[in-house]
């Protein structure tokens, strides 16, 4: 009651103050828009037939935003799209930074985000920007809510608007960062058909893809048909061979290095050839117990179980104990960097038809259906293990006791392990098959609405009302995945003894469990595996050890809205326009996980859940909840004269889980003269938390971390190596509030009378956030902990059931503040060269970019914060410069466009410290660490497209088009750390590709 109590109050108020600013001239009513660079694309945008900008409800010809908004055309997508897929072009332009693309997400196991497409605006995160078709929202791909662009209908996509504002108060949670709409060609005539195929310069990477749409009025123009389909398909890239990822760019710890001690760099990263030495692909002996401690390390296992002795090179890591790095020598053994994935293979299939029809000339009925399937395969790298105990107790005894291990035995002989009582072994297991990403989207949108106008006070109204539904059914599951249980029981091997109770054979090799004095604990099904060498392992043993944990989901969203825009006074200075509209919305998510998959979750003594883990990884728990909210906005534009024009809004919305909370947007542009315009714009901004924030009933995870403590210490008083095996449980929080933004937007567009074609703009932002929902990573949470910070102490306890591994227990929480500033720069100059190129031939010249300032994110906690931006090392950093540039020359019969892009030079640690001597001390702890090389490259890729257009009479044409990207074949930005060498999220990482295809359109 006092939500809906609030909504009239704001409806009514806002309304007076509407009236009262168009009454009085030289008041400023205020909202949030801001206008873009009146480039042709956006002159063309803002005066074609159907008037929608994104960031504002108002409909009026000739309205400039007051949001910067960046526009592509169909035109553009053609022109220079790099694959068969449109958030690939998007995702070069510079205001968005950090997106989620396969090529970055591959290696999200359990989240169920590998292989979508996600826009990320100002690398804020994917779900503070809102994704809109045709101004309205559209159901998630992920229990985060992302919208997967791969669910839009490619082919009838008219222009894309980019919107870099908070823009709450016009269009709801989300849309912190910004906005990015699709706007499809609803009045689309004819029937267009484009197919194309592509592969990378190395020969793989196969791709093709097929859409086709047919528009068609019928009943004297009165209604209107369209219909679309896609088909594309990727074969993917299953292994990383390119010569990159074979340098052994790696950092190394010095072996001299004391902590707090020395005052030389604690990390060497100008050295090549390094690669991990604590694991092999049949696996190595780390160390040995007994007599003769350690005398078996460094021995490792090939094809057969031969057996052979690491060579470490002349720079180990650590110097003493097992070296899990080290430079030279046998390098390259570890095989898991290149036994990953480089692309997904994807195969997706869509189809979209909308029907209109005029019931009178002021009222139009609609309805709009899309459905989308995908299946994304992918290798997400071998299954490692290290820590793996096998015993050798009684080894060199006749006959040999089941306490030894079979193939332990077997393999080394029982001279070699005179005096030994164990060995502890780490592989990249060769001999099981990678593990693997499966993961299945079905994705359905339906709308049904009327929209139309009327006259009111003399001007034309503009109205609209809807229906939504929105469904995805999500598959999540992961292929070959270790069952730990099952692994250790087909790990301890024993030769059955005679007279065994199973009746085994005396002599064969046998699970211990089977074969001990114990017939509790049986398991007929367990067969013995050999982790002993490659080639070794039986498939009977590999079917019994793995299996394909998944989960099932399924993701709704029901919407309704109304919308009214109308002009109802004008002033001395012009005409007054004013929206106002609601929408009521519900998400909800429900899941099922079968028992067998699901972790065991356990409450831990400081309260906290903890998990027994039956998997290495995908260890589902099905989520379930919903939330609705309701909704209300109001926006104005006021002309005050002598060029100048306030645009403001307000919107008061009211969730049904944290209650009612109040977003505004004032903003005004100035054009003193026509070749100037100023524009600046101040919004309140909302994020609301969404499903996965507030209901995950837990997700869990296993890998391992570094110990800050040091060697022999570690969290709540325990004793751990250099790294920590951990599991992880994240899971949700129901009484998560908002996040709350407060934003900037000042800037300029400067259009020379003097100079027709040109265009500039520049665009300073500034978005500060406040009560950011946000959780930490493992690492960050025992780094925290090793700071002293006690609640994250108290989310880490010892699994009770390996007294070496550790288990973290995390949520979300309205802890954090995020601030991001910079500037916007983007110019454009058009020429017509009829006298060089020929009649209705043109030269056009694009550049943008973005300056990224500032990006911090603070935990509030008292811990160290640093600023990521000129940070290229991790997946999370931003670079200080992402540019994008173009050259088209466009002919009546033939395009050719050539785009320069990249990303400048920057630091590969946020924290770290550069120097040779005189390095400021630090610990293992310090959160600040110190590099002799803390630098990395930038980027600059070159990109070529070629057009041939073929008239086919009247306005029907053909098109045979060629593209290649990354024309030089640079190579991706090479970071030094191990597994894949290189930034994903800014890079190529296939190396030169082409595609050819073809385009015809009947009209």
């Amino acid at each position: 009651m006092a939500g809906t109590k609030s909504l009239k109050t704001l409806l009514v108020s806002g309304t007076a103050l509407a009236l009262l600013a168009g009454a009085l001239p030289g008041v400023a009513l205020a909202q949030d828009t801001t206008a873009a660079a009146p480039t042709d694309q956006t002159q063309q945008a803002e005066g074609s037939e159907d008037i929608l900008v994104t960031g504002s409800r108002i409909v009026r010809d000739g309205f400039k935003s007051t949001t910067p908004l960046t526009v592509i055309t169909a035109e553009d997508l053609q022109n220079s799209a790099p694959s068969n897929n449109i958030a690939d072009f998007v995702n070069q332009l510079p205001q968005l930074a950090g997106s989620t693309r396969p090529s970055n997400s591959r290696l999200n196991l359990s989240s169920g985000q590998a292989g979508i497409n996600a826009l990320n605006l100002r690398n804020l995160g994917e779900i503070r920007t809102l994704i809109l078709i045709d101004g309205r929202r559209s159901v998630g791909s992920t229990i985060t809510g992302l919208v997967d662009i791969n669910t839009i209908p490619q082919s009838l996509v008219q222009r894309v608007e980019a919107s870099t504002g908070g823009a709450s108060s016009a269009y709801g949670s989300d849309a912190v960062a910004g906005v990015v709409n699709f706007i499809l060609d609803k009045k689309y005539e004819g029937f267009k058909v484009s197919a194309d195929s592509g592969i990378t310069t190395y020969g793989d990477g196969g791709n093709y893809s097929f859409n086709a749409a047919l528009g068609k009025s019928f009943a004297g123009g009165r209604g209107h048909i369209l219909l679309s389909g896609e088909i594309a398909h990727r074969d993917g890239i299953f292994e990383v061979d390119r010569d990159w990822n074979a340098t052994g760019y790696v950092r190394i710890q010095d072996p001299n290095w004391v902590s707090g001690v020395s005052t030389t760099p604690r990390y060497i990263t100008t050295k090549r050839q390094v690669g991990a030495a604590n694991s092999t692909p049949g696996g190595l002996i780390t160390a040995s117990t007994g007599t003769t401690a350690n005398a078996l390390k460094g021995k490792y296992f090939g094809y057969g179980g031969s057996v052979n002795q690491y060579q470490y090179g002349s720079l180990t890591y650590p110097a003493t104990g097992t070296p899990s790095l080290t430079q030279g020598g046998d390098w390259q053994v570890n095989d898991s960097g290149r036994r990953i994935g480089l692309d997904p293979q994807d195969d997706r299939k869509g189809v979209f038809g909308r029907v209109s029809f005029e019931v009178t000339p002021e009222i139009e009925l609609f309805a709009e259906g899309s459905f989308n399937k995908q299946h994304i395969l992918f290798n997400a790298g071998p299954n490692l293990s290290t820590g793996i105990s096998l015993d050798a107790t009684g080894c060199t005894q006749v006959p040999v006791p089941i306490s030894c291990n079979a193939y332990l035995y077997n393999t080394l002989g029982a001279s070699a392990l005179t005096g030994v009582t164990g060995v502890t072994l780490a592989t990249t297991a060769a001999d099981l098959p990678n593990r693997m990403v499966d993961n299945r989207r079905k994705v359905q949108r339906y709308v049904v609405g009327a929209e139309g106008q009327f006259q009111a006070f003399g001007n034309a109204a503009h109205w609209d009302v809807y229906a939504q539904y929105g469904r995805a059914d999500l598959r999540e599951q992961l292929r070959n995945i270790m069952n730990t249980a099952k692994m250790n029981n087909a790990t301890k091997a024993a030769f059955a003894p005679a007279g065994n109770a199973n009746g085994y054979a005396a002599g064969s090799i046998q699970c211990y469990i089977n074969v001990d004095a114990s017939t509790t604990n049986d398991d007929k099904s367990c067969v013995a595996l050999n982790r002993l060498g490659t080639g070794v392992a039986s498939s009977a043993a590999i079917d019994y050890v793995l299996g394909d944990p998944y989960r099932d989901e399924v993701m709704e969203q029901r919407v309704a809205g109304a919308n009214l825009a109308m002009t109802p006074f004008g002033t001395w200075a012009g005409d007054v326009s004013v929206a106002l509209g609601g929408e009521w919305r519900e998400e909800k998510i429900s899941g099922y996980v079968p028992a067998e998959f699901q972790p065991v979750v356990t409450q831990n003594a400081t309260g906290g859940l903890s998990t027994a883990n039956t998997w290495s990884v995908g260890n589902y728990l099905p989520t379930n909840g919903k939330y609705n909210v309701k909704e209300a906005y109001l926006e104005t534009v006021v002309p005050l004269g002598f060029g100048l024009e306030f645009n403001g809004a307000v919107r008061g919305t009211d969730y049904s889980t944290s209650g009612y909370v109040t977003t505004w947007k004032l903003g005004a542009t100035w054009q003193p003269i026509p070749d100037i315009r100023f524009r600046v714009t101040r919004s309140r901004d909302i994020r609301a938390p969404n499903l996965n924030e507030l209901y995950q009933a837990g997700s869990s995870n296993s890998d391992s971390l570094t110990n800050p403590f040091g060697a022999n210490s570690g969290p709540n008083g325990g004793s751990y190596g250099a790294t920590i095996s951990y599991s992880g449980l994240n899971q949700g929080n129901p009484d998560l509030r908002p996040e709350k933004s407060n934003s900037w937007n000042i800037g300029g567009v400067f259009s020379p009378r003097f100079l027709p074609g040109f265009n500039f703009s520049a665009d300073y932002f500034r978005i500060d956030m406040e009560d950011a929902i946000d959780t930490l990573s493992a690492q960050s949470i025992i780094n925290r902990c090793a700071e002293g910070v006690q609640k994250y102490c108290d989310a880490i306890t010892q699994d009770p059931n390996n007294s070496s591994r550790i288990l973290i227990s995390n949520q979300p929480f309205n802890f954090a503040r995020k601030l991001v500033r910079g500037i916007d720069f983007d110019s454009s100059y058009r020429l017509p060269t009829d006298g060089i190129f020929g009649g209705g031939s043109s030269l056009t010249l694009h550049g943008v970019a973005t300056r990224y300032i500032e990006n911090i994110s603070d935990p509030g906690d008292g811990s160290a914060v640093y600023d990521t931006v000129g940070v290229n090392g991790g997946q999370g950093g931003t670079p200080k410069w992402i540019f994008r540039m173009t050259t088209t020359v466009d002919t009546p019969t033939t395009s050719v466009t050539l785009v320069g892009r990249g990303v400048s030079a920057g630091k590969y640690s946020a924290s770290g410290v550069e120097c040779v001597s005189s390095c400021p001390v630090t610990t293992t702890s310090s959160t600040i660490q110190t590099y002799d090389d803390n630098s990395v490259s930038g980027l600059f890729y070159v990109d070529l497209n070629l057009t041939q257009k073929v008239s086919l009479g009247g306005k029907s044409q053909a098109q045979l088009f060629f593209n290649v990207t990354n024309v030089f074949n640079r190579w991706p930005l090479l970071v030094p750390e191990t597994g894949l060498a290189a930034n994903s999220t800014y890079s190529d990482l296939l190396g030169r590709s082409f595609r050819a295809g073809v385009r015809f359109e009947l009209r």
